[in-house]
């Protein structure tokens, strides 16, 4: 059984105002934004059309070589499916399956890298772990992987957000 999942809200309250960052970067093309009185340049973060384009991506992903390195179950094959509903991206562990609502109020909202990357740091958590969904290990391989495949200026963006909202890392 997993340990309790005390930092789920504060993780979706970072993830979310991390988010409306880059949609506001996407909307006035202005991608230098203030953190603490640092300038960053937020990089472009990709977003896709279909089931398949996730697909695509995530074994992508998952292939890079340091990634293979770094977490075992990247080895792991994933299946990315279409789910029912609007309200959530999420990982099935028990079969590798990453479920993507398509349409949610009218926008495709899950079909984004950020959502992917946190749907793919729970597919590489260590089989067996006993460990808290969104717990101070999830968050910190959410981190490496959006620092190695986003970049470094977006995983600085979201670290300070997610220390913000009183986020363990471990």
């Amino acid at each position: 059984m997993a340990a309790r999942d005390t930092q789920r809200a504060r993780v979706y309250d970072a993830e979310g105002l991390v988010r409306r960052m880059f949609e506001r970067a996407d909307e006035h093309g202005v991608r230098t934004v203030d953190l603490h009185g640092s300038q960053i340049t937020l990089p472009i973060e990709r977003r896709f059309a279909s089931v398949e384009s996730v697909q695509r991506y995530a074994n992508r992903v998952l292939a890079l070589n340091w990634i293979r390195a770094q977490w075992d179950r990247a080895s792991t094959p994933l299946t990315v499916r279409e789910r029912g509903g609007t309200t959530a991206a999420h990982y099935e562990s028990e079969r590798a399956v990453l479920a993507v609502p398509l349409h949610a109020r009218g926008t495709a909202w899950a079909l984004r890298e950020l959502v992917i990357l946190h749907e793919l740091a729970h597919h590489l958590e260590p089989a067996g772990a006993e460990l808290a969904p969104h717990g101070p290990e999830f968050c910190s391989r959410y981190l490496d992987l959006v620092d190695g495949v986003i970049g470094p200026e977006a995983a600085l963006l979201l670290r300070t957000t997610m220390l913000g909202c009183g986020v363990r890392f471990g």
